[in-house]
């Protein structure tokens, strides 16, 4: 069964989030096997001690690391931790220009520090992944950042939404390369098409549902 544990992290209290296989489900909790276990890491956005304790508290192994966009807090331990356990980033092909420029990643304006990042692997919207036993669906979402990609693990109904969906609001849009009709489309037509038991795993702020925010959310019925 699929396991998501988090670690929030940096200044802008971003979710780092670990994907991997838990077991079966108790009503305690999951019973662990004690094997090591295939992960995948979604949004390193700094402090990659703590991402390394969240590793090795659950019995991990880190396989690849999934970008949902190119900001700066999505992205900042990312080079330590492919380094650390020898894997591969991957990220949308539209958001490489965002990763590489220091102002439009928001490096520069936040921090005053300039820092760019490469992927090892660029996709395509649309394409799809096999990483750690699990089938992940890239969905484009342009709107907070040109490139912002959601991850639909469809055979899990989970998705990871970046800063394109939160818990009762939406993403930004007023910063670079970003267009308010285009999220609020995306999220229209890409997302709420969604089964509405599917999990919403956002980069910031607590988890929701699809259902729930079809609903629920303000900006869905302006």
């Amino acid at each position: 069964m699929m396991r998501v544990e988090n670690v929030v992290l940096g200044m802008c209290a971003t979710n780092c989030y670990a994907v991997f296989d838990g077991g079966v489900k108790t009503p305690g909790g999951y019973a662990d096997d004690g094997q090591i276990k295939d992960a995948i890491i979604v949004d390193p956005a700094a402090d990659a001690a703590r991402i390394e304790n969240m590793v090795v508290h659950y019995g991990l192994r880190p396989v690849a690391v999934l970008l949902t966009h190119g900001h700066f807090d999505h992205m900042s331990a990312a080079d330590d931790i492919r380094k650390r356990y020898n894997i591969k980033v991957y990220a949308g092909i539209s958001e490489r220009a965002v990763m590489t420029d220091a102002d439009s990643n928001l490096s520069m304006p936040f921090t005053g520090g300039s820092m760019t990042f490469e992927a090892d692997e660029y996709f395509k919207p649309g394409d799809e992944l096999m990483l750690a036993g699990f089938r992940i669906r890239t969905i484009a979402v342009p709107g907070h950042t040109i490139g912002s990609v959601c991850y639909y693990f469809e055979d899990n109904k989970v998705l990871f939404s970046g800063d394109t969906l939160f818990a009762g609001s939406v993403g930004r849009s007023d910063f670079p390369t970003g267009n308010a009709g285009q999220l609020i489309n995306a999220i229209r037509s890409e997302l709420l098409s969604l089964p509405d038991d599917v999990k919403v795993f956002p980069g910031h702020g607590e988890s929701t549902t699809i259902g729930y925010e079809r609903v629920n959310n303000p900006f869905m019925s302006k």
